[in-house]
């Protein structure tokens, strides 16, 4: 398998860059930031992604969408990784659809998915409750009440949770705190009577929340899936979403390294240029080829997704981890390579490392997803 963009993939992504260089530049985060915007995003830019077709990418075409796939999803991400661009394009977009397209039945689907692809309605994902991601440790419960359900617990870090129309909400209906089985999952609309939602902005400037929910009672429908088999729909979903959070990596370190080489070529020291000094030269080298290395590896992964590949749990975490790793170090050695310069507000460069720091943790880091890959293994 070849690992290129086709031509008109190659369109997207430069659709994409310009749209994005042009109406959402790093700028654009920076005003959000010192606005006190509360949402943590722009409405109209949204409102201009979906006049671009970007929400509509994984949906099915009988649901109003494009079903263009993970791999035009994933063009967009990387590209937004590359101005930090704050979006719900992760949470709704991607996670939240394939949430709905792998359990939903029939009916759900038709209920959310074209408000989604319009992008008139925001899923966000209520999975984790403490600050390690650790998806079957749920204590949040969900009892028998009446024909449905009373969910009674406390999610942590959901993104988008403030924003959100819809929770995808893990709840445990059977079986002990730590266990898989048991776990099941439910669309619980956000302003539902017995939801406090507590806002708060993370290190990268963009928004999460803390979620409670007191005996918040829903009916039979809100079940997404099989009960106590949530698991099965929330593997891949989870797995879409760190491939989908390495594309972004990958913009991230892209961009990164594209400005630190334009630095080395910029910089004067000593009345020479910093970039024909052979120490900085030979770690710029080691970066160039991590970065293309993960090219390959993202889109691998992304059409991965697109194939339903058997083995996707263990690419998936082998790609989150290679991409927590080196985006980690590109944009650690871009804050060392732009000196004192690099830790100030003023310059940008520390944005990149910043969100590099929140996405590789989000939806577990580099150990958690290598001892994720060698349990597969059997290890």
């Amino acid at each position: 398998m070849t690992l290129v963009l086709n031509e008109e993939q190659l369109m997207l992504k430069e659709s994409a860059r310009d749209f994005l260089q042009q109406r959402a530049p790093l700028s654009h985060l920076r005003e959000l930031r010192d606005s006190g915007n509360t949402r943590g995003y722009s409405p109209e830019l949204w409102s201009e992604m979906a006049d671009m077709g970007w929400t509509a990418i994984l949906v099915p075409e009988q649901y109003g969408g494009l079903e263009y796939g993970y791999s035009g999803l994933g063009i967009v991400l990387e590209e937004s990784g590359r101005t930090l661009t704050p979006s719900p394009l992760l949470s709704t977009c991607l996670m939240g659809v394939t949430a709905l397209t792998t359990g939903g039945s029939d009916e759900q689907r038709r209920k959310y998915l074209p408000e989604v692809a319009a992008g008139s309605h925001l899923l966000a994902l209520a999975v984790n409750e403490s600050s390690v991601h650790a998806p079957c440790s749920v204590a949040t419960a969900a009892q028998a009440s009446g024909e449905g359900f009373s969910l009674t617990g406390r999610k942590t870090a959901v993104i988008d949770g403030h924003n959100a129309d819809t929770l995808i909400v893990s709840a445990r209906t059977r079986g002990t705190e730590h266990e898989a089985d048991g776990i099941s999952l439910f669309l619980v609309p956000a302003d539902h009577p017995g939801i406090h939602t507590e806002r708060y902005r993370v290190l990268d400037t963009h928004t999460a929340a803390h979620m409670t929910l007191d005996k918040v009672e829903i009916g039979p429908d809100a079940v997404l899936g099989e009960l106590h088999r949530g698991m099965a729909v929330l593997d891949p979903v989870l797995n879409a979403g760190a491939i989908g959070q390495s594309a972004e990596l990958l913009g991230v370190a892209q961009e990164a390294f594209e400005r630190t080489l334009g630095y080395l070529k910029e910089r004067k020291q000593f009345g020479v240029l910093i970039g024909s000094f052979q120490a900085l030269q030979h770690r710029a080298a080691v970066m160039f080829g991590d970065i293309e290395q993960c090219k390959s590896i993202v889109l691998k992964g992304l059409r991965a997704l697109d194939k339903g590949d058997e083995n996707l749990s263990e690419i998936a975490s082998l790609i989150k981890a290679k991409l927590s790793e080196t985006a980690h170090h590109v944009t650690a050695e871009a804050i060392q390579m732009h000196g004192g310069i690099g830790m100030t507000d003023e310059f940008d460069i520390g944005f990149f490392l910043k969100r590099c720091q929140i996405l590789e943790t989000f939806l577990g880091d580099h150990y958690f997803h290598l001892d994720r890959f060698a349990g597969q293994r059997g290890y």
